[in-house]
């Protein structure tokens, strides 16, 4: 599971870099709020580790009409717990945006990959 693990983390970075420009483009260039553009992001980010994460760290036999239900259902839990970090620390303390998100993100990391590993994948 450690390797695993490192490689969903590995892969996730791709997905993560994706999150993260749209995130800091969106507040940057169209002055979005950081919640709005974290989900913007979160969302173009799930579905480039869709596809990492189905053919590369987990190898996945299980058909895509029965994982990506799966993986989806798991991505709106991570969005939402994405979204209330975000906002709580955003509302409770004088931090970056940026830095909010990197806490948000620790804590996506942890909870998905074990739905993804246990159940998705």
């Amino acid at each position: 599971m450690r390797g695993k693990f490192i490689r969903y983390a590995g892969f996730g970075t791709i997905g993560t870099g994706v999150h993260y420009l749209v995130l800091i483009g969106l507040v940057q260039l169209f002055a979005t709020s950081a919640v709005a553009a974290s989900t913007a992001g979160f969302v173009l980010g799930a579905f480039v580790n869709y596809g990492l994460n189905h053919h590369f760290t987990f190898a996945s036999e299980r058909a895509h009409r029965v994982a990506l239900p799966r993986f989806l259902a798991v991505a709106c839990v991570g969005l939402l717990l994405n979204a209330l970090v975000i906002s709580v620390i955003l509302a409770m303390l004088p931090l970056h945006y940026v830095i909010a998100q990197i806490v948000a993100t620790a804590a996506v990391l942890a909870t998905g990959f074990l739905a993804n590993h246990r159940w998705t994948f």
